[in-house]
């Protein structure tokens, strides 16, 4: 059952606050539910969560057509191609990955839905994101586009030990500090995944994204 899943990472929330000295509220969980099905969907909700993200415009549209509860409020995570922004920016309450200026500017012609600004940490060719060391000059431009920018998101580059990861949480999260010191309607720093949520926790995320370690677990507590 994913509700057993859910707990389980619910007490790693709660351990790694506990271990950085922060208030467990102050960190959002969302939970990924791509490629699982609605029943899945729904036994995590039954344990009190109402916060869920796809990262495709398939997904998004398939639970929407579903008869999964109407309270639900869905986060889109995943690249986005421009012509698909009409329906996500229609179903989904925030968007993580908003990683280009062309993207931006098909955004606000459809939609004031607030989004967070991806960055690309590491530079790496195969991830979108804008540059760190733009941070400041990539915020203006968004603004005076007229985006609602409510923060930041990434996604490290791959470690084989999540302790190394630390230095990337950190530089994330000293962008986020920065626009939350200038602007006071940002309000999230969301990063760390299932291999790494509770070091991101430790170096200040206020938004966690996992999937894995929910779902999986309720299989092999069922297999």
């Amino acid at each position: 059952m994913g509700v057993l899943g859910l707990e389980a990472v619910r007490a790693s929330i709660s351990a790694a606050c506990v271990r950085a000295g922060r208030d467990v509220d102050d960190v959002t969980l969302v939970v990924v539910s791509k490629q699982r099905t609605d029943a899945e969907v729904l036994d995590v909700y039954s344990g009190r969560q109402r916060i869920f993200a796809e990262n495709r415009q398939q997904g998004l549209e398939e639970r929407w057509q579903s008869d999964l509860p109407s309270d639900i409020e869905w986060h889109f995570i995943g690249p986005l191609q421009r012509r698909k922004v009409p329906y996500v920016a229609a179903h989904c309450e925030l968007l993580h990955s908003m990683d280009r200026m062309s993207l931006a500017r098909s955004w606000v012609e459809r939609t004031d839905t607030p989004v967070l600004i991806q960055f690309n940490l590491g530079g790496e060719p195969q991830k979108s994101g804008f540059a760190p060391d733009e941070a400041d000059a990539t915020m203006t431009s968004l603004l005076e586009l007229g985006l609602d920018v409510r923060g930041v998101m990434a996604i490290p580059p791959m470690c084989d030990d999540p302790d190394d990861a630390r230095p990337w949480f950190a530089r994330l999260r000293r962008i986020y500090d920065a626009y939350a010191d200038a602007y006071p309607f940002v309000d999230t720093c969301s990063m760390g995944m299932t291999n790494d949520f509770e070091v991101a926790i430790c170096e200040g995320a206020t938004m966690v994204r996992v999937g894995r370690a929910i779902f999986d677990t309720a299989e092999q507590a069922t297999g």
